[in-house]
């Protein structure tokens, strides 16, 4: 239960998609396969005493998350993660989520609902001058290799250190110094390898690195091949989908599909019936077309050209409907938005099922609100508020009276 709310993902599905690489890169990390079966010994080894366990890694680390979907966030970590996923007791920080995992790393990619995550390690040191020593030093290298090597060998070209004071003669030289241990050429804001350096939280002393797992951010997806301005993040978008409660048989209608980051979401976050998405802006779905060819599901996704406040499709043949509607600021106007919020709340209605699920982000909150207190057909089941590159939309959860 997340605010409330059942969160039904059709989860077997997901978590064996999800999962499917667990084994990658054992070696590499030292992490044994776990298995839920019990071996039986033979009967001649049954006074030997049996071997050492492998070692698990254990490693902290924290999550940046969209403010107001940090309990998505943690349902996707616990899904798929299950007892190896702990929260470790800091103060809480909108927008953070701090834990510890017992495993292989390498699985943290593979979380959708987060922005981006950073592997934590805690030193001893009064000052970042500190890490500059032998021991302290070598343990932040042993840090940032772990990091690289869950990525391809030429992933990294460039490294960065965010910190109060990054430009003081200290991070200056630790930057110098880790350019020429590692390799790498030292870059801005948008390095590949990128370095958090401030003073341990909590009850801890001292101070704390840490390094993001990704030479992007993990909402920076690589199928994006094609941006147009106003595209919606990708990890709202997915925590959107969860929020229609994805089921397999699934009829899923994205109105207004822009450069299609709904409709990739939704495929990402299990199988459906069909994936639609409707636009009137041709250049919008040929750029969604080459997002969803580079996403590997041209063959699950469907596009159509069409007005969404009047679409081809039969009264109540849709199980879950999603719409990133023009805020009215980058896309749109406020006075276009006028006529096409009443025409698409009309037209949704008139599609979804009894039972269905519609869900909407906008920033036009005093707009969809006195919309949604004086309809007839839509009871409002959740409201999020949610942070959006410096925006605070909200995310509506719709269903038919």
């Amino acid at each position: 239960m997340i605010g409330g709310e059942k969160i039904g993902v059709h989860e077997a599905s997901t978590r064996k998609r999800l999962n499917a690489d667990l084994s990658t890169n054992q070696a590499k990390f030292g992490v044994p396969q776990i298995s839920t079966q019990k071996r039986r010994r033979p009967m001649k080894d049954i006074q030997r005493q049996p071997e050492p366990a492998s070692t698990i890694p254990v490693h902290e680390y924290e999550a940046d998350v969209s403010e107001g979907l940090e309990g998505l966030a943690w349902r996707e970590m616990k899904m798929l993660f299950d007892d190896r996923l702990e929260r470790v007791n800091v103060p809480a920080r909108a927008g953070t989520l701090r834990f510890q995992y017992v495993g292989n790393p390498y699985q943290m990619l593979k979380l959708r609902t987060v922005q981006a995550v950073y592997f934590v390690q805690q030193y001893n040191v009064p000052r970042p001058k500190g890490l500059l020593g032998d021991e302290h030093f070598k343990k932040l290298l042993a840090q940032i290799k772990i990091v690289r090597d869950l990525s391809s060998a030429d992933a990294y070209k460039t490294l960065y250190i965010s910190a109060a004071g990054s430009d003081s003669s200290v991070m200056m030289r630790l930057k110098e110094e880790l350019s020429t241990k590692t390799g790498l050429q030292i870059g801005d804001e948008e390095g590949d390898l990128l370095i958090r350096v401030r003073r341990a939280v909590g009850d801890v002393d001292g101070w704390e690195t840490l390094v993001r797992i990704s030479p992007r951010p993990q909402a920076t997806r690589a199928w994006r091949v094609c941006n147009r301005e106003g595209a919606l993040n990708a990890a709202v978008a997915y925590a959107m989908n969860i929020l229609t409660q994805p089921k397999p048989d699934d009829v899923y209608l994205n109105m207004g599909c822009g450069s299609g980051t709904l409709l990739i979401e939704r495929a990402a976050a299990g199988e459906a019936e069909s994936i639609v998405g409707y636009d009137n802006d041709p250049v919008a779905l040929e750029c969604a077309g080459k997002n969803i060819e580079a996403a590997e599901y041209a063959d699950i996704i469907k596009r159509r050209q069409g007005n969404i406040t009047d679409l081809p499709l039969s009264a109540k043949s849709v199980d879950a409907i999603t719409a990133d509607l023009p805020f009215g600021q980058l896309v749109g106007s406020h006075d276009d938005n006028l006529n096409l919020y009443p025409g698409l709340l009309k037209e949704a209605a008139r599609l979804l099922k009894q039972g269905g699920r519609c869900v909407l982000i906008s920033h036009e909150v005093r707009l969809l609100e006195s919309l949604l207190d004086n309809s007839e057909q839509w009871r409002t089941d959740q409201i999020l508020r949610v942070t959006v590159g410096g925006l605070h939309p909200r995310i509506w959860v719709l269903s038919r009276k």
